[in-house]
């Protein structure tokens, strides 16, 4: 059996990254392919109680190595739990979020050592990395404009985040775009809806082509 293809969407607050998965999903399903569609952290009923623990704005503060390890520790469940069992029966994942993002907020945001993300990368996820990564990538105003007018005054600990935070968010992810152009592809997310969607299919096109779908 032909293992499943991996496709991640990754972005900052406000992409519309969960807007596309749905789209991406529903497409993929229309192309005669079964589709997964999962979000990091979580994934799993434990994985989705970490997510919790890193998420709630709570009175316990978590430092930013500790945040990392939360993250990794879900990431560990939904690889081994979901993902991998899931790409062995030629399953198609789309996941919102993975380890680039791990790399985006608590690496190039909260000043986590590069060197740690990928030791835990090696040792959770092993040779497992996206068969393609989909960055939506829009200013960092306009996509904290968007996810405070969805959320309101219940915004996460990553939203609640000052604008500095999100920049150099931002700026970790055109870096991994900068350094792996063949498997992320920039989307851009201050396009009109239309727009997004016609360039989120020309790249899972190309995919397909690629892996003979």
């Amino acid at each position: 059996m032909r293992r499943g293809c991996f496709i991640t969407l990754e972005g900052i607050e406000g992409a519309g990254k969960s807007t596309v998965a749905r789209e991406l999903c529903a497409w993929l399903e229309g192309q005669g392919h079964t589709v997964l569609p999962t979000r990091e952290p979580g994934g799993t009923p434990l994985a989705e109680r970490l997510r919790q623990i890193v998420l709630e704005r709570g009175a316990e503060p978590l430092t930013p190595v500790t945040e990392t390890l939360v993250m990794f520790a879900a990431r560990a469940l939904h690889v081994h739990n979901l993902i991998a069992p899931a790409l062995a029966r030629g399953t198609w994942v789309v996941c919102d979020r993975f380890t680039d993002a791990t790399r985006a907020y608590q690496g190039a945001g909260r000043g986590v050592d590069a060197a740690l993300i990928e030791q835990l990368a090696r040792a959770v996820q092993g040779a497992l990395v996206p068969d393609c990564t989909l960055l939506l990538d829009l200013p960092v105003a306009a996509g904290l404009a968007r996810a405070r007018a969805r959320h309101g005054a219940g915004h996460d600990r990553f939203e609640a985040e000052t604008v500095a935070f999100h920049e150099r968010v931002r700026e970790g992810y055109l870096a991994i775009a900068r350094a792996e152009p063949a498997r992320v592809r920039m989307i851009d997310g201050a396009q009109p809806p239309a727009a997004v969607r016609a360039q989120v299919i020309a790249a899972i096109g190309a995919l397909r082509s690629g892996v003979g779908a």
